[in-house]
């Protein structure tokens, strides 16, 4: 009897505990598309990116300057291969596939 009693327990536990884990996960998940919405988060996360992209094309150059044509073959291959998938020159980073 004691047993059957504390398994209905460990079931009920896990019932409540479920549903109140689901119910905190969708306040969650609604406060981070609220935050996420947010005008002001969306111009500093615009602005982060176009910051990340300058100073990693500032950082390319720099050690391809320094570096010159001590880079391994595989390696100056991979970011060929790269760059030809660019067809205006730019990167891709920061951007969605939608």
């Amino acid at each position: 009897m004691r047993r059957l009693m504390f398994i209905a327990g460990l079931a009920v536990g896990y019932v409540l505990g479920t549903k109140a884990g689901r119910e905190r996960y969708e306040q969650l998940k609604k406060s981070a598309t609220r935050i996420s919405q947010n005008p002001a988060v969306r111009n500093a996360a615009e602005t982060a990116a176009l910051s990340g992209r300058e100073y990693a094309g500032k950082a390319y150059h720099s050690v391809s300057d320094k570096v010159g044509d001590n880079i391994p073959a595989s390696v100056a291959e991979r970011v060929r291969s790269l760059r030809s998938r660019n067809h205006n020159g730019e990167d891709d980073w920061g951007t969605t596939n939608t």
